[in-house]
């Protein structure tokens, strides 16, 4: 499978079909890891992120999208976006708090 993820310019990525206009201040590759190291790498670098910046992350294990939508709204932070195509999710996450 190839993975359409391209950056147009620093405020629009494709993914897939899908258009989603946000900035991304930091990426992180899961692709490959299975749980629990999703969830526990995505909840390492929103640590490490200050206030208003997204957080991209790109997993292929098929727990990875409920178990990051689950650590994101037990840490109070925003999802900005969601797709998938095929195995691949890609989700963006705005820290808020």
């Amino acid at each position: 499978m190839v993975l359409k993820n391209h950056l147009l310019n620093k405020n629009v990525k494709i993914f897939g079909e899908d258009f989603v206009t946000a900035k991304v201040d930091k990426e992180l590759d899961c692709l490959g890891l299975y749980c629990p190291e999703p969830v526990f790498r995505t909840r390492l670098a929103l640590d490490e992120m200050e206030i208003g910046e997204t957080l991209e992350v790109v997993a292929d294990d098929p727990a990875a999208e409920s178990d990051i939508q689950s650590l994101v709204k037990h840490l109070e932070q925003e999802i900005v976006s969601s797709a998938k195509e095929g195995n691949t999710i890609r989700i963006l996450i705005k820290k808020i708090k």
